[in-house]
């Protein structure tokens, strides 16, 4: 197993996703090499190993439902940032934000559109540095 994951350290992400396809099937859309890499160690170390123990497995259950990025500042709440000298305004719905009369589930799905590249959206509002 410690070679297998050492192997790792010498893919790209084609090679890295090709791993994952061969050993898990349909491989993670994650662009970063760094991300597949982390995942694919931590899957061939908890296929050798036995993953987690029931008792973290059910510790992870009582934390409850992932709430969307931005969705903590609750409905009407809203969002500015000025982008290639255009202020922007997003208002937090109940269960999506809106930006411009268009509705996105993710905060990181506004961001992107804004700025036409993919971003982390707490990151590009300003809510985590």
């Amino acid at each position: 197993m410690e070679e297998q994951v050492a192997a790792l350290e010498q893919m790209d992400l084609h090679q890295l996703r090709a791993e994952w396809d061969l050993r898990f099937g349909a491989p993670p859309t994650a662009r970063s090499a760094k991300m597949v890499r982390l995942a694919l160690a931590w899957r061939i170390q908890a296929q050798a190993l036995g993953g987690l123990s029931r008792e973290m497995r059910d510790a992870l259950a009582r934390t409850g439902r992932v709430v969307a990025e931005g969705q903590d500042l609750g409905a009407g709440a809203t969002l500015r940032r000025t982008w290639d000298g255009v202020e922007h305004v997003v208002t937090v719905q109940e269960g999506s934000f809106d930006w411009n009369g268009r509705r996105f589930r993710s905060l990181s799905g506004v961001a992107t559109a804004i700025a036409g590249t993919r971003w982390n959206g707490r990151r590009f509002f300003g809510l985590r540095s």
